[in-house]
């Protein structure tokens, strides 16, 4: 069955005074595209959850992150207020000298500054503790995965329903294949009725008129493109990692309708081919999606 690259994955765990919210959402995406955002005192860990993450999504824009909340009595920030008196006393220097008015909003200049927030989060973790943040990224990936597998069965679905209507415009083209032979034909024959005073050799005109049916003649065309409908089918019941593959056979697709449409001289059967189109429109949009 064929995944989605859109998922969303979540986990909580919690670690001594710290509740750990992992997050993980991934869109479409030609190639494996990480960008993640994890607190310093995690850092260390950060590229064994990218490989973590690699090794089971494989492709799409993936987005990770995680937050660390304090659950204890104490916080986790603290203001540096020695720093911010000190960094206050030379902007007051600074104001006199050239004489300058002082700030209207002293906290918001203050807070600028570097290092007036101090971080009360260990520079690293223990072992213990990562050991249970490896446990959380793991639970959020599969968490996504199992999004992915759900969207992955509605994308099955519409693919199903676009392919089936695909075949049954396919069927809809016979009924006017016929017809549009004869349409030709009559058409030639009264166009030459009209020519007064010239003489043509009627075995050699049917001979060009067969010649000419021949190269308007669209069975191949309705053969590869029956082919090519199975052949979606079949790779989207071969498993996951097909989305590129299906983009190829969409394409063939795509190069069957345009010349069925080419050869039709027949205002029905255009529209029939403008419907085809239509349903492999959406079809390709929706392929972009496929793992």
């Amino acid at each position: 069955m064929i995944l989605s690259m859109t998922g969303f994955g979540k986990s909580i765990a919690a670690i001594p005074n710290k509740k750990i919210t992992v997050e993980i959402k991934s869109l479409n995406s030609k190639q494996l595209d990480i960008t993640s955002r994890v607190p310093a005192a995690f850092r260390e860990k950060e590229l064994s959850f990218r490989n973590m993450i690699a090794a089971r999504l494989e492709r799409g824009k993936v987005d990770f992150q995680i937050y660390a909340e304090s659950i204890g009595a104490e916080p986790t920030v603290s203001l540096n207020v020695p720093l911010m008196a000190s960094y206050k006393g030379q902007v007051e220097e600074m104001a006199r000298q050239l004489g300058i008015a002082w700030p209207d909003d002293w906290y918001s200049v203050l807070l600028r500054f570097p290092e007036t927030i101090k971080s009360e989060l260990p520079a690293a973790i223990s072992e213990e503790d990562a050991n249970v943040l490896f446990d959380a990224v793991s639970n959020a990936i599969e968490a996504l995965m199992q999004f992915r597998e759900k969207e992955g069965r509605k994308l099955y679905e519409f693919f199903t329903k676009k392919i089936d209507n695909i075949r049954e415009l396919l069927t809809a083209v016979e009924p006017y294949e016929k017809e549009r032979v004869n349409k030709i034909r009559a058409r030639i024959m009264d166009n030459l009725s009209k020519l007064d005073g010239v003489a043509f050799d009627k075995n050699r005109l049917e001979q060009e008129m067969i010649f000419y049916i021949e190269k308007l003649d669209v069975n191949e065309e309705k053969q590869r493109l029956a082919q090519h409908l199975n052949y979606f089918m079949e790779t989207m019941e071969s498993g996951s990692g097909q989305g590129k593959k299906l983009g190829f056979i969409s394409q063939e697709m795509g190069r069957e309708i345009n010349t069925l449409g080419s050869k039709s001289n027949h205002a029905e059967m255009q529209k029939i081919v403008v419907k085809m189109k239509d349903e492999l429109e959406q079809i390709k949009e929706q392929v972009l999606n496929v793992m």
